[in-house]
């Protein structure tokens, strides 16, 4: 492996340390090294935070090292004042000899300008290394910025005969997957920060949509529930999460729970309204109709389908997703096939 590739793997694993902690942020690691070792690093701890060059910088005991190292970041040093000052004035300032880039901030505020004032000042600037790895980790933050959506996860849970309910059990879950499996999911609830899901399965299901399995962030609750039937009793309107109701009828702010009014309940109208909100992610676990309202609309990126250990009689066909599928693994019995938007 050649040594940039090295210090940039450093920089992923230092930067999915902060997953969860920084949306809608990007997540970022920094590395500084001298003479091929690392005498400091750094990572985006936290949204409103210092970034990670920020703090690899602030690692360095003996600043006077700076001007003969280099700097290796997953992502291009941020060009506009935010909540933090820019870091490439900050880089420049220290008088780095070289600085090494992974990924290209596709922010239009930053999107190459961070570059430019590096090499401005003399620094030499390599890009793209391990990009691919790079864009994959900020593949959220990546998708909102460049196609002015949230990035749309899917996932459901189906018996080995692709049921995904068995007809309406109003009020409580008939588990498909393994108890084990829900960590795996609760994962994936705080690695976006919106789940949404229809009436139907909140009538059927009760859930609550908060992560219990593991630590970490509940996320934004979103529910489209067009005529307000839903009882208010229901677990989805408690407060452990705050929840958006998207309907047809009313505009108001109660508790933790905000209806918002929509003329259209369509995937596209949706996503709109959540991205002016800075949604950045939302997992859909939704039913059939609002899982496949998404596929057929072409709206989503990703989408993971359990395979439990079950079968029912009866109930409601899983959808259909027509990209290739690949197997990640199998889980206590469950399987986990995974498909990407192509």
């Amino acid at each position: 492996m050649h040594s940039h590739e090295k210090y940039m793997h450093r920089c992923l694993q230092l930067a999915k340390i902060g997953q969860s902690k920084v949306a809608p942020n990007p997540m970022v690691g920094a590395v500084i090294v001298l003479d091929d070792k690392i005498i400091g690093e750094g990572y985006h701890q936290e949204l409103g935070q210092a970034h990670a060059e920020v703090n690899a910088i602030n690692s360095v005991t003996d600043k006077s090292l700076l001007k003969d190292a280099t700097i290796y970041v997953s992502l291009e040093p941020c060009a506009h004042f935010g909540k933090t000052p820019p870091c490439a004035n900050l880089i420049v300032e220290h008088r780095f000899k070289k600085v090494i880039i992974g990924s290209r901030d596709p922010h239009s505020e930053v999107d190459g300008k961070g570059i430019k004032i590096l090499q401005e000042n003399g620094i030499e600037v390599l890009s793209a290394v391990l990009q691919k790895e790079c864009d994959e980790l900020n593949k959220r933050f990546f998708t909102f910025h460049q196609k002015k959506r949230p990035f749309v996860f899917l996932k459901w849970a189906e018996t080995t005969n692709g049921l995904i309910d068995n007809g309406g059990n109003k009020g409580g879950v008939t588990w498909i997957s393994c108890k084990e499996t829900q960590s795996i999911v609760h994962l994936w609830r705080t690695e976006n920060q919106a789940i949404l899901i229809g009436r139907k399965t909140v009538e059927n299901d009760n859930p609550s949509l908060t992560v219990r399995e593991i630590t970490g962030n509940n996320p934004i609750r979103v529910v489209i529930d067009s005529e307000l039937k839903l009882d208010n009793s229901l677990a989805i309107f408690n407060d452990d999460a705050p929840t958006i109701i998207l309907n047809s009828v009313k505009k108001s702010q109660e508790g933790s729970n905000e209806f918002v009014r929509m003329k259209n309940l369509s995937p596209a109208a949706i996503l709109q309204e959540l991205y002016e909100r800075n949604i950045q992610s939302i997992l859909v676990e939704g039913g059939t109709k609002t899982l496949q309202s998404f596929i057929d609309e072409n709206l989503w990126d990703e989408a993971k389908r359990i395979i439990g250990q079950h079968s029912f009689k009866n109930g409601t066909a899983a959808p259909v997703v027509n990209q290739p599928e690949k197997n990640i693994g199998n889980f206590f019995g469950d399987t986990f096939l995974s498909y990407r938007n192509q």
